[in-house]
């Protein structure tokens, strides 16, 4: 088959790259270069037991209090409120504790073979030296504090995450830059980061790429049917590209294309910021989570990568990197040594669906369109099972993960 592929970032080209293993011909279309957006600014997890949702049970109790700080882990320009408050009553109905599990654990069963579904991937693009599995840090002031946290922890552990005690002396080991900050953790050593997400993106559309597959800088704005088929994809430039199936997978792009396709789908997004320090004096050897302050460490190639807040503002608002500065403040106060000379700050936006599963699965009412999108804070982690599961589904094979809950038309 001719496969119209629709967005470079890491679904798409790990769905691309997994449908050449079957031997489908991929045409890639995305008006940015690959790597780009959400995929070049991600914190970089690639995380077996990042299977929680964002909303967790209680969260809403504490969402006044970070609306009410204009630089809070939680923000919505006011102007914008009307638009999410729909969304945002669905995601407080996913956020009941029997729904969590749920939600968890169709999660756990999509993150669970991250680095089985890249192994390939990585080998056949030789960038495997873009991975490393040191394992993640969840870090807090003491053992009292991470209860408020026990009751997901718990149910990390209850689908089979290993996550192991830190106390204080062994943290300070493991992570000599901690010290005096935080006096215990919970070591998830099954987890993993990429040095550079967005190369490992390139690295995989280029290895497509000297496989034959083909790229359109376009924009898609529509399909032609013929009755159940996709025959042919409409791009904003005028051009007509015939094709024998289509992977919708545009990121936060994506919700129209579904819509035109017959299935409209809530998707939101999550602006994004992060900071990278690249001039960063510090040693890290894990990526860090620390919950308490919001904030995602991860050392890369290119610095210190410091992320970690949601902002609600549509696709088309202007940044406000003051909330960049404000995770550059963190990062001094957790590391008062840090060389904070030399910094960048990027924003992205992370396609988020109210009960933080991503849409994997066909399109219903075609027979040769499949939905890859929405997978919020997961995309790296999720991206290659995501990418093998469409090809198992386009070759018409049992998927290996149970797509149920993650079917386009469970709204």
């Amino acid at each position: 088959m001719h496969v119209a592929v629709i967005g470079t970032g890491i679904v798409g080209v790990c769905s691309a790259a997994w449908l050449q293993r079957d031997g489908h011909t991929i045409t890639f279309i995305d008006p940015r270069e690959a790597g780009e957006a959400c995929s070049f600014g991600n914190a970089g997890s690639m995380s077996p037991s990042a299977c929680l949702p964002v909303g967790m049970p209680g969260m809403w109790k504490k969402a006044p209090k970070w609306l009410i700080d204009p630089l809070g882990p939680l923000t919505i320009r006011w102007w914008y409120l009307p638009v999410v408050t729909p969304w945002l009553a669905r995601f407080v109905r996913y956020s009941s504790p029997a729904e969590v599990v749920r939600i968890a654990t169709a999660l756990r069963g999509l993150l669970a073979p991250i680095f089985k579904a890249y192994a390939p991937l990585l080998d056949h693009a030789g960038a495997n030296d873009l991975v490393r599995r040191s394992g993640c840090l969840y870090v807090y002031s003491s053992r009292e504090t991470a209860r408020q946290w026990q009751w997901g922890m718990d149910l990390r552990r209850s689908l089979g995450v290993e996550l192991r005690d830190i106390e204080e002396d062994e943290l300070v080991k493991l992570e000599p830059d901690l010290k005096g900050k935080f006096r215990f953790g919970l070591l998830a050593p099954e987890n993993g980061s990429t040095l550079d997400p967005s190369k490992l993106v390139k690295a995989i559309h280029a290895q497509c790429v000297l496989d034959g597959a083909g790229t359109i800088n376009a924009s898609v704005v529509g399909f032609v049917r013929s009755g159940r088929r996709i025959s042919e994809v409409r791009l904003d430039n005028g051009i007509h590209m015939q094709c024998d199936g289509v992977v919708v997978a545009g990121g936060a792009w994506s919700a129209n294309l579904a819509a035109d396709l017959g299935t409209p789908i809530p998707l939101e997004t999550q602006r994004g910021y992060h900071v990278t320090v690249e001039s960063t004096n510090l040693e890290l050897r894990h990526t860090i989570m620390a919950l308490e302050h919001n904030l995602m460490i991860n050392p890369m190639a290119m610095g210190l990568r410091l992320a970690g807040s949601v902002e609600f503002a549509g696709l088309k608002a202007p940044p406000n990197y003051a909330r960049a500065g404000v995770l550059l403040a963190k990062g001094r106060e957790l590391f008062p040594h840090l060389d904070t000379s030399r910094t960048t700050e990027w924003m992205g936006h992370r396609p988020c669906l109210p009960d933080s599963l991503p849409v994997i699965g066909p399109a219903p009412g075609t027979d040769n369109a499949w939905l890859a999108f929405g997978h919020g804070h997961v995309g790296m982690c999720g991206g290659a099972t995501t990418g093998r599961e469409i090809a198992n589904l386009v070759a018409g094979r049992k998927p290996q993960v149970n797509l149920e809950p993650f079917r386009a038309d469970r709204f």
